[in-house]
């Protein structure tokens, strides 16, 4: 394997290449692959490592470099960590002690700053956007000070090296003839090529400041034309205002001069006057508009909202960052300033939902409390207690899916299908990390019960939960929004008992639909494994693989869900995958954890050359750009520990609602007195709840066999079932259940 030529070492690069590294007296020096890069030295056994496995990482900024021999050095950073190392020549010796010499001097400057900065931090300016401005120049100023800071490093080094030089030269004129000339000339050499080296970073660290300038000066003029042009707009408006003002005072004092007698006919004869200065002002509010959205030449790409400006510095900046419609904004506070404005008038106040709910109370778990429960009855008839449970029902634990509801409305906008394969991607992962903490099982929902979640006034969508079987339980979920997406799933559960963990295996399909590209995608849910049933802390861990599919295009996204393993050196809750078209070539590939966030970056190339994988297969290398964050999940809300750790979204499934149907998943009794903290009237009232559903399905299932009888019982069946009809209520509901029993089979049947 031929060796890599190692470029010549210039300020802010990255540096890599081969080191032997003194690992131990049976092993010896090994080859390792090493990269410096922001201060830090770090190495790999292979460069496939690179994108996943870091054998060591040392700081340049407190490490101390001494140089032992012609080709061995030492990096240490004060007795914790010392790497003794071995160039295969001394030339490369000396290419890596400049590059590590100019990345120390970089990283203590680079730190002397921050903390500067945190010492002479202030608060930020009043306007946004001059303080996103500032920021940024302030940044570009930090950065061509440390170019600057580099070649004031090269400067001092080839002055050092050039001195070194001058002094060999000098000795060498007056060495005599002899044994001592060589030596001499090699010293001279030596020294030349260490000058040429230096000399050769201060020219690039030269080229590199010049390209910066020049980049930063061109976006800076840039910049200065679009806030020109902005102030043109200005002034036009302000002049239309001023015109607008000056209209509306006249005909303000054209109305007070008139006599009293003739008030009425004023006032009729002003009307059209008034209503032409409305159509005036809508005029000018839309010429306003209109100057407003010259801005959208400067738009790219959809960009995250919460890269948004404010109209005053949407035009210099939108292109830099690539924003959405920068016009939004500006409208919106031109609309908040004008309450005459109609649109203002028809603005409904967003809803205040709840951040809190009781406290988890403390009760201890007696056993002996649910054994007595369990003397003479059935196995499949002894009632759990809620002490197991958390209160929320197996409905609203669905409808928590859309916890990230945004990651399907940026889906909706992408123009590629890959690239809204890895928002879908995202999502399907995100539903899982709110079961992190979440040991509490849901409640079983009774046949027929629902769960309505509207929340299209603050998030555009509606949500529409049914247990549509009890035995086996099943459920079906349709969500529909209005920023151009469906998702519906068909959810059943199977579990299996291990004695110290249990397996719950979800079945069934979940299908996501876009209105405006008309991609299906579909996937299933991976498996969820409690641990420590019997002894010690219940956790959670989720493990399988998901193959989410797009059935218009064929591309396809590989999702693994790597076990919790004792002995594995990857990241806990470890996700990866990978994104191709329907030829099976990798465009993206993802990469995170599903408790905490995603990120996703683009393949430029893909080879087979890594390490064998467990069956003996070469893995596949993918050469990739910089990663991107897709997803992050937000913290969960003060005191979440004491509130069974429900986040945001799931503070607000149980609260109580107006014009929900009756058999909503609020109004369960078991389930509110709960929420409450009064778990022993919760338990009675569950026990309660759950034989009378056991009352009315055993009357069910002597319905459906008097059914099956002879047709000369007909007549005589339909009789019964009308009476059982009106003497079975629901379990928690009056006069809804022929309605839900009817509805049940309708749903039933279309649905599994």
């Amino acid at each position: 394997m031929s060796e890599p030529k190692a470029p010549t070492p210039a300020p802010g690069d990255t540096y890599k290449g081969w080191l032997f590294k003194w690992t131990n007296y049976i092993k010896g020096y090994q080859r390792r692959w090493f990269v410096l890069s922001n201060g830090l030295l770090s190495y790999y056994r292979t460069q496939a490592e690179m994108g996943h496995t870091c054998r060591g990482t040392i700081n340049l900024a407190t490490a101390n470099i001494a140089v032992e021999d012609s080709c061995n050095f030492v990096i240490s950073n004060g007795g914790t960590q010392t790497y003794h190392l071995k160039a295969s020549s001394e030339v490369e010796r000396q290419r890596w002690i400049t590059a590590l010499e100019l990345a120390k001097a970089k990283a203590f400057r680079m730190q002397a700053e921050s903390d500067d900065s945190g010492d002479d931090s202030t608060p930020p300016a009043a306007g946004q956007g001059a303080g996103s401005r500032n920021s940024e120049v302030q940044s570009t100023l930090r950065t061509l000070g440390s170019k600057v800071e580099d070649l004031s490093t090269c400067n001092d080094l080839i002055a050092k090296h050039g001195s070194a030089l001058q002094r060999s030269l000098s000795e060498l004129e007056g060495v005599r003839l002899g044994g001592e000339t060589s030596e001499k000339i090699r010293q001279v050499t030596e020294r030349a090529t260490l000058f040429r080296i230096t000399s050769n970073a201060m020219i690039n660290a030269c080229r590199d400041f010049l390209a910066l300038a020049q980049t930063h000066s061109k976006r800076w003029q840039k910049a200065l034309q679009a806030e020109r042009e902005q102030r043109v707009r200005l002034e036009e408006t302000l002049e239309q205002l001023a015109k607008q003002h000056n209209h509306l005072e006249r005909a303000f004092r054209g109305a007070t001069v008139l006599p009293a007698s003739q008030s009425n006919p004023a006032i009729d004869s002003k009307g059209p006057v008034s209503g032409k200065g409305d159509a005036s002002d809508e005029d000018e509010e839309n010429e306003f508009f209109d100057a407003c959205e010259d801005v959208q030449e400067f738009i790219t790409v959809p960009a995250d909202p919460k890269y948004h400006r404010s109209g005053s510095n949407v035009s210099g900046i939108s292109s830099e960052l690539g924003m959405d419609d920068g016009t939004t904004s500006l409208d919106e506070q031109s609309l908040a300033s004008n309450p005459e404005s109609p649109q203002s008038q028809e603005l409904v106040p967003v809803r205040k939902r709840r951040t809190r709910i009781p406290d988890k109370p403390n009760y201890s778990l007696n056993l002996w409390s649910i054994m007595k429960n369990c003397i003479g009855k059935e196995l499949s008839k002894i009632p759990m207690p809620v002490n197991f449970n958390e209160p929320l029902s197996m409905l609203q634990r669905l409808s928590e899916d859309l916890e990230y509801y945004e990651l399907l409305d940026r889906a909706a906008k992408c123009q590629s299908s890959l690239e809204q394969m890895c928002y879908v991607a995202a999502f399907t992962v995100s539903s899982y990390s709110t079961t992190v903490h979440r040991t509490g099982k849901p409640f079983n929902p009774l046949l027929g019960e629902t769960f309505e979640l509207d929340r299209v006034q603050e998030s555009g969508y509606r949500s529409l939960c049914e247990q549509v079987s009890h035995h086996p339980p099943a459920a079906a979920h349709h969500a529909i929004s209005e920023r151009g997406w469906t998702l519906r799933q068909e959810i059943a559960l199977a579990s299996k008992f291990r004695g110290k963990y249990l397996s719950i295996m979800p079945l069934g399909s979940i299908h996501c639909i876009f209105e405006k590209s008309t991609n299906h995608y579909t996937w299933k849910k991976v498996t969820t494994t409690v641990h420590n049933i019997i002894v010690g802390k219940l956790w959670i861990d989720q493990s399988g693989e998901i193959d989410v599919v797009n059935h218009k295009t064929g591309d396809r996204c590989h999702l693994k869900f790597a076990p919790y393993s004792y002995f594995s050196r990857d990241v806990a809750r470890k996700v990866t995958g990978v994104v191709t078209d329907k030829d099976g070539k990798a465009h993206y590939v993802l990469s995170g954890t599903w408790d905490e966030k995603m990120e996703y970056s683009r393949v430029m190339q893909s080879s087979r050359g890594g390490e064998n994988g467990a069956d003996g297969r070469q893995k596949t290398v993918y050469q990739t750009l910089k990663a991107k964050e897709l997803w992050r999940k937000t913290p969960l809300p003060e005191g979440a520990e004491n509130m069974y750790y429900f986040s945001t979204l799931a503070l607000t499934l149980n609260e109580l609602e107006e014009g929900v149907a009756p058999t909503d998943s609020r109004r369960r009794p078991d389930q509110r007195l709960m929420e409450q903290g009064r778990w022993e009237e919760a338990n009675a009232e569950k026990q309660r709840l759950e034989e009378k559903q056991r009352t009315v399905r055993r009357e069910r299932e002597r319905e459906a066999n008097r059914a099956a009888s002879p047709s000369e019982e007909g007549k005589e069946s339909a009789d019964r079932a009308e009476t059982l009809h009106g003497s079975h209520p629901p379990a928690y509901s009056s006069k809804y259940y022929t309605h839900v029993h009817f509805t049940h089979r309708c749903v039933q049947s279309q649905c599994l």
